[in-house]
């Protein structure tokens, strides 16, 4: 039966990205009472909540990679090549419960996180110090994940929003990465764009960064049985970093495959996790 695929499927996608406590912790996130960081009609819901996340998470993981104190704080701290899907369902925790959650719940999540920044810090290779809880350093983290995300959600997103809405999306972001420690960080798109451009002249590739692409791009941890799924998704990936990224990350662009191939395939893989994962409501009873 055709509905028993789709919750078996949605079953199986939401076990990866949520964690074998993923039900119980949604419960928690969206029924709990109390006051909340976000109203139901705010944009941050809308994009948080689309099967386009997937898309814009992985090209944002690509795109972070390029500043080189962020990645080697992830190489030698976040043990994401060791226990990745732990770290996903870290992170789509973090987002979900700071997007829905009650806001004590959203404030606990963030002075969690706060708390492993403050201790998360070290030297590149070529000596450089770095420390996670670095204000600037957040900001690049910040900047890049939300462009990604919204990214994503203009191009496979269910309804994509006007301009009003996604600059009302970044606003929404900065309230997080405020109180994760991000100073100003940028409240529309234009100061979005504005900042990543400001951060440019501080990103390379470097062997970690190179290593992270291999590691998402090559070998990611999926069964051989998901692995034409995942290429759809990676490919997708890519096609959404700026111009500039791809460049540095060298990931050149092909125009007709991506157009006539690439992105197609990408339409159609989200709306399938989005039919997977949102079910329709039960019918009202009699």
């Amino acid at each position: 039966m055709l509905s028993d695929v789709r919750e078996q499927l949605g079953r199986a996608l939401f076990h990866r990205v949520a964690g074998p406590e993923g039900p119980a912790r949604r419960a928690r996130i969206h029924g709990s009472p109390g006051p909340r960081w976000f109203g139901p009609e705010r944009p941050i819901r809308t994009v948080h909540g689309d099967a386009s996340m997937f898309v814009g998470g992985l090209s944002a993981l690509l795109l972070q990679s390029l500043h080189p104190l962020a990645m080697a704080a992830v190489a030698e701290h976040s043990g994401y090549r060791g226990d990745p899907w732990g770290r996903l369902q870290r992170t789509s925790t973090f987002l979900a419960v700071t997007t829905y959650g009650t806001a004590a719940d959203a404030q606990r999540a963030v002075d969690r996180v706060r708390g492993i920044h403050q201790r998360v810090r070290g030297t590149t290779a070529g000596g450089a110090p770095y420390h996670a809880a670095d204000p600037h350093l957040l900001g690049w983290v910040h900047a890049s994940e939300t462009d990604s995300f919204l990214r994503a959600h203009e191009r496979y997103g269910a309804r994509p929003l006007d301009a009003a809405g996604y600059d009302g999306y970044v606003a929404d972001t900065a309230r997080i990465a405020e109180a994760l420690g991000v100073a100003d960080p940028p409240r529309d798109r234009r100061e979005l764009a504005e900042r990543l451009a400001a951060y440019r002249p501080e990103l390379r590739v470097t062997a970690e960064a190179r290593a992270a692409a291999r590691f998402l791009l090559l070998r990611p941890p999926v069964p051989l049985a998901a692995r034409p799924f995942y290429g759809v998704l990676a490919a997708n990936a890519v096609s959404l970093l700026p111009s500039w990224a791809r460049a540095l990350l060298r990931l050149p662009r092909v125009p007709l495959v991506e157009d006539i191939t690439v992105r197609p395939a990408g339409l159609a893989l989200t709306r399938t996790i989005r039919w997977a994962m949102n079910p329709p409501p039960p019918p009202p009873p009699d």
